[in-house]
């Protein structure tokens, strides 16, 4: 193994060493990612390289002029005169592809339904394209080349056993004495056999003057000649003849398949008033953030709408949603009426839904109760969740998380989550995204 492939293992080592992605998501810096794009760091693990013995003791092959100094790394250019010695980057200037590893939403997605258990299977609603499918479905007519013909062999043979008789052992019965065709035809119907009058008829114009009488009764040819079934006749004989008939035709046809995208459209809800803290705002981001990556990496397209809110809500981008905060009271009300204003753009028919709101639980008297509930409850939503940011404990009037508990209880399309500090983040992202349930399409 040459010093090029040590150096791709230590690559793939310093790779391996990267953040564990609970931790980065409870204690990292999220902020260093885009929303394509997760960095995660890395432990840097230090490269080889060969250094001439530190200590001074000559020897062979130790030339005078233009040989490294001491200490000097192997291979590498030493600066000459007249180099322009202002172009290179300084030591520990270049970030180096070791100090952290790129991870794509799809990637992350995948990563934190190893690490937290999780199966979320998205559901597509807009068609998007229709096309053939296996040639599954039947229909009456077609092109000869899609003619079902196994199909049609068996309805043919069905007919067949449906149809045959023993004939050789009619014949005898028609040799009864003083049985006449229309007695012949009333036994073989009571026997089920599928034989026509015009038949009997021709088998008995058929039978010489001679063979007439050759049994006294049906009761004596029953016990004197062997009954033979059509399942025997076909071993012995094998098929001949299969009556087929214009009904038996099939032609097969492909199955129409309907291509579904799938597209979700996630609310963020965040109090932005007084009692919002810097600590508080924090957890939101640890918490929502990486909510925000996951639902990238699992649909197809996603968008999503940030509502920041105290006592009144208002749209914002996401670059403020995080560090907006005003001195006003709460009305959570006024952000999920704005929410559901929003929402009419994607309609539930086409879009998956999520309505993710986060503050300290504290809200203006009964309005909870009387304005928020009757809300989530209108909005069609695979989930609606809430979390609490507490980092010192409830305060007395931080019921809201409690009450949405208390009403909702085990429903499978609401999920409320308590963040009292980074620890808590990953146990209420799996909270939230455990707690969806089937949703109708």
């Amino acid at each position: 193994m040459g010093l090029r492939d040590d150096l791709e293992r230590f690559r793939e080592v310093g790779e391996k060493r990267r953040e564990d992605l609970a931790d980065f998501i409870q204690y990292g810096d999220l902020g260093g990612s885009r929303p394509d794009e997760i960095n995660i760091p890395v432990k840097i693990v230090s490269l080889p390289e060969f250094e001439y013995d530190q200590r001074d003791m000559g020897g062979v092959g130790q030339g005078d002029g233009g040989t490294p100094d001491v200490g000097q790394p192997v291979g590498q250019p030493q600066p000459q005169p007249g180099d322009d010695d202002g172009d290179g980057d300084e030591p520990g200037e270049d970030g180096g592809e070791h100090e952290y590893y790129e991870m794509d939403p799809e990637e992350f997605a995948q990563e934190l339904d190893e690490e937290l258990g999780l199966d979320l299977e998205p559901k597509g609603k807009r068609v998007v394209e229709e096309k053939e499918g296996p040639f599954t479905d039947l229909t009456r007519s077609g092109p000869d080349s899609t003619l079902d013909f196994e199909r049609m062999f068996k309805e043919g043979l069905k007919r067949k056993l449906a149809m045959d008789f023993d004939e050789e052992f009619l014949r005898e019965v028609c040799k009864v004495e003083g049985i006449t065709p229309r007695e012949v035809f009333e036994w073989a119907r009571g026997e089920n056999l599928p034989v026509s009058m015009a038949w009997i008829e021709e088998a008995f114009r058929e039978i010489p003057d001679d063979e007439r009488g050759t049994w006294a009764s049906i009761e004596e040819v029953e016990e004197n000649v062997d009954r033979e079934t059509v399942q025997q006749k076909i071993r012995r004989e094998g098929i001949k003849h299969v009556p087929f008939r214009r009904e038996d035709e099939r032609y097969r046809h492909p199955e129409i398949v309907e291509e579904k995208e799938k597209n979700v459209v996630v609310v963020n809800i965040r109090d932005v008033s007084g009692s919002m803290r810097e600590k508080k705002r924090e957890l939101v981001e640890r918490t929502f953030t990486p909510l925000d990556w996951y639902l990238t990496g699992k649909y197809d397209n996603a968008e999503f709408v940030y509502i920041a809110h105290d006592a009144e809500a208002w749209e914002v981008e996401r670059e403020d949603f995080f560090g907006i905060r005003s001195g006003g009271g709460t009305k959570i009300s006024s952000a999920y009426e704005l929410a559901a204003e929003l929402l009419e753009e994607y309609p539930w028919s086409d879009w998956n839904r999520y309505v993710f709101a986060a503050g300290d639980s504290e809200n203006s008297s009964n309005d909870t109760e009387e304005r928020v509930i009757p809300l989530m409850e209108q909005i069609p939503a695979n989930l609606h969740a809430y979390v609490e940011t507490q980092p010192s404990g409830n305060a007395i009037n931080a019921t809201h998380a409690e009450e949405l508990e208390r009403y909702f209880g085990d429903d499978d399309d609401v999920a409320v989550a308590y963040v009292n500090g980074e620890a808590d983040v990953t146990d209420a992202i799996y909270e939230i995204l455990s707690t969806e349930g089937e949703t109708d399409e």
